[in-house]
């Protein structure tokens, strides 16, 4: 019961009041299953892609964190082919760093800061990571190209 009250009060504040680029709504009926959008943000290679995830809320949520993947492919070092996103706060301690203490909300405005400010020392995808470390350039391009291909409207 605490999760269905909780994740009611989450949503009605994200449609209230959600973090800049950021949306989420219920998909149909599912309280479980929801949606999100992520606006790249500008001075990114993400800048003017739309970005779609999928989250799913476990049983035990807040006490466990929401399954979070991106449904759109991003070319990124911490977020794989399958759209699994390599981020601590999506992990319980003592590897990670989930407290109950933290929403959907900041959970999406942390994998926003995390497009911007991509981790290459913890990667999901080794060559990206190395090609974001030792050839930035190649890595913007890759970047851009995929989302013009994949996230554009």
């Amino acid at each position: 019961m605490q999760r269905a009250s909780r994740l009611k009060r989450e949503l009605a504040l994200l449609a209230a009041e959600p973090p800049p680029g950021v949306t989420c709504w219920q998909d149909e009926n599912q309280l479980d299953d929801l949606r999100a959008q992520i606006l790249g943000s500008a001075d990114t290679p993400y800048e003017k892609g739309i970005f779609n995830l999928e989250i799913v809320v476990p049983e035990r949520y807040p006490f466990e964190p929401p399954k979070i993947r991106f449904l759109t492919p991003i070319y990124h070092p911490n977020i794989d082919s399958a759209g699994r996103i390599c981020l601590d706060v999506l992990k319980l301690p003592p590897k990670g760093a989930w407290r109950p203490s933290l929403n959907i909300s900041t959970l999406l405005t942390s994998i926003q800061l995390l497009m911007a400010e991509p981790n290459p020392d913890d990667p999901l995808m080794a060559d990206i990571s190395s090609e974001y470390k030792y050839n930035k350039q190649l890595f913007l391009t890759n970047a851009k190209e995929w989302t013009k291909k994949y996230a554009s409207q």
